[in-house]
């Protein structure tokens, strides 16, 4: 465990509480992911203060406030874009499903989109994704169509286009802009327009210099219509690992709150090693969160603590971890399907099925459990060993899941 956190467990004193306050920040600023974590500064600040008053209640409520926030947030995405621009793809693209999965978006060449429709992400109920029309529609005009949608209900707005944005773009993102709201501009389909131009051109054909003409295509093209500076990101919706999608992925993290940005984290597929090592660097925060109210809960004089150390508890923060990762029962059966390999090979390959095996290999989690076994309301004692355990087998568990990702991830 560090260093800090340790010294806390065994003396809570107003010296360490001190110490920790000095130390909290750059600790904080070396766990959290580029993207962000769930403490906003301000936050972050009072926690301190707690720390350096020795104000261990104050602590745990602040830390709770921010814990239940990210679990309980919730997230309106909405995705505009016209017919054929691909924002069906990208919307399930995102809520990891393919175009005939059960309760996918609809896809096709004509308009299938003349009304608002969600589309809930599978694994994340509180995660609702809207496919809005287009705003050339009679019905859908550019001056009336942020009312008619309900602008204040998303979180943000994404604008897609498969070829140039038009005119009516533009004014939404202006309108969008005015009422307080973010919005990014998506160009799909790059890599048609790649494979396009190589087969016609084949002997000038360079990958980076048609990628460069299409955004400085799409830039003069919005420029001109009125949207200063705007922000335009290239994607394939059947190869999210290429081009600007991860950027994409880190802009709407960084400008999202935080605990609505911890939620995105998690929904968002695993499509390369940066988004594997984001996601386990947003589940380590929150670990390290919950061991350091845990910490300050059992020294807290009356406060009723939990040592959170019953095997069944621990057997499910593994399995939630699995999911997160995309290695759920669901998913690997999926996964063995696309690798024309059998489901028995899949889970084989990976560690982290097995509950009872790393959990034995952990001698600090044995430990902790002997202690909650024989837990008793002696201060500083069982408790600190049951939270250590907890905290190195979570740990342990999300760094199984992550390299097991990894390793899957090279197969795809």
């Amino acid at each position: 465990m560090d260093q800090f956190l340790s010294a806390f467990l065994k003396d809570p004193s107003v010296k360490n509480c001190q110490q920790l306050a000095v130390e909290l920040l750059p600790h904080y600023a070396t766990l959290i992911s580029k993207a962000g974590g769930m403490l906003s500064p301000e936050t972050l600040s009072c926690i301190q203060k707690a720390f350096q008053e020795g104000k261990l209640t104050d602590l745990v409520g602040q830390i709770q406030e921010v814990l239940t926030d990210a679990e309980n947030a919730s997230l309106q995405i909405a995705v505009i874009g016209e017919s054929g621009a691909g924002k069906s793809s990208f919307i399930n693209a995102l809520r990891g499903l393919s175009q005939e999965a059960e309760g996918s978006a609809d896809v096709g060449i004509v308009e299938t989109t003349m009304n608002k429709t969600p589309y809930q992400h599978p694994k994340y109920p509180q995660v609702m994704f809207w496919d809005l029309p287009g705003t050339g529609t009679p019905n859908f005009l550019p001056d009336t169509y942020l009312e008619k949608v309900g602008f204040a209900n998303y979180d943000f707005f994404i604008i897609i286009s498969s070829s140039r944005f038009s005119l009516n773009d533009a004014i939404l993102a202006q309108e969008i802009n005015n009422v307080g709201k973010k919005f990014y501009f998506v160009r799909t389909k790059v890599d048609s327009d790649l494979y396009n131009e190589e087969k016609t051109k084949p002997k000038t054909f360079r990958k980076e210099k048609v990628l460069q003409q299409i955004r400085d295509y799409c830039l003069a093209n919005l420029i001109g219509a009125g949207v200063s500076e705007p922000r335009i990101f290239l994607i394939s919706n059947f190869d999210l690992a290429d081009f600007d999608f991860p950027k994409l992925e880190e802009t709407l993290l960084q400008e999202l709150p935080g605990h609505k940005r911890h939620r995105f984290a998690l929904l968002l597929p695993t499509i390369s090693d940066a988004s594997i090592e984001m996601k386990r660097r947003f589940l380590k925060e929150k670990i390290w969160l919950e061991a350091l109210k845990s910490a300050a809960v059992s020294f807290i004089p009356f406060m009723t603590f939990l040592s959170g150390f019953d095997l069944p508890q621990q057997e499910q923060c593994l399995k939630e971890y699995r999911n997160y990762f995309g290695l759920d029962d669901k998913s690997i059966e999926e996964i063995a399907n696309n690798l024309n390999k059998s489901v028995e090979d899949i889970r084989g390959s990976l560690k982290c099925l097995d509950f009872w095996s790393l959990v034995k290999d952990d001698s600090m989690a044995v430990r902790a459990a002997k202690c909650a076994e024989s837990f008793c309301a002696v201060k500083g004692g069982p408790e600190s060993s049951v939270i250590q355990g907890v905290y190195f087998l979570r740990l342990r568990f999300l760094d199984t899941v992550a390299d097991d990702a990894r390793h899957l991830l090279k197969k795809l």
